[in-house]
């Protein structure tokens, strides 16, 4: 009948199941999906600022004068490249939230984890390096390879859940590729 990106029918809660006095009123169900937009926002905002401070430190420390991949962009690219996609998956995850597919719980499950593994590797590659060398940099290697295959899930169980929210995740998941080729030459290189 509608679209996946449709709201609930007249009548039906966010969950899409019947309320028991009809209709809830637009305001609490507005103010309810706002409260969980911002949730989104603010995990996401929390996983960039506590992977910024490991990156901090070591941006101009070690990581100045490694050896990169001639195709690294600029240091000043990646914080206004961070800020748009870390947005982007928070507003996907909310998308998947507000959908009313059974797997739904599966889909936010992977989206948990692709936020640990995007989480962990940056204390593993920008603060590990100083105390383990090159051994940290294969280990972030591993995680942001594991971190693709996570974004990729996300992109395949978001999409048929709300088609907006899995394309949404794809410059995320363009990006992980692309960070990944940077880590592997640094961890060959260096």
């Amino acid at each position: 009948m509608g679209s996946r990106d449709s709201a609930p029918a007249a009548g039906a809660g966010t969950d899409g199941k019947r309320t028991g006095g009809g209709a809830q009123p637009v305001p609490r169900r507005t103010a309810v999906e706002l409260a969980a937009l911002v949730g989104f926002l603010a995990a996401s905002a929390l996983v960039a600022w506590l992977g910024s401070q490991a990156t901090i430190t070591n941006v101009t420390g070690w990581y100045a004068v490694a050896d990169k991949a001639p195709w690294s962009p600029p240091n000043w690219v990646f914080g206004p490249v961070w800020t748009v996609l870390y947005t982007t998956m928070a507003v996907a995850a909310w998308l998947v939230w507000r959908g009313r597919s059974p797997n739904r719980k599966l889909a936010l499950t992977v989206y948990g984890v692709q936020l640990a593994l995007n989480l962990a590797w940056t204390p593993v590659f920008f603060g590990l390096y100083p105390v383990w060398g090159a051994a940290a940099l294969w280990l972030a290697l591993g995680i942001i390879g594991a971190l693709a295959l996570a974004v990729a899930a996300c992109v395949l169980l978001f999409g048929p859940i709300r088609r907006t929210a899995g394309l949404l995740m794809l410059p995320y998941l363009s990006w992980v590729v692309f960070a990944s080729s940077l880590n592997l030459w640094a961890a060959a290189s260096n």
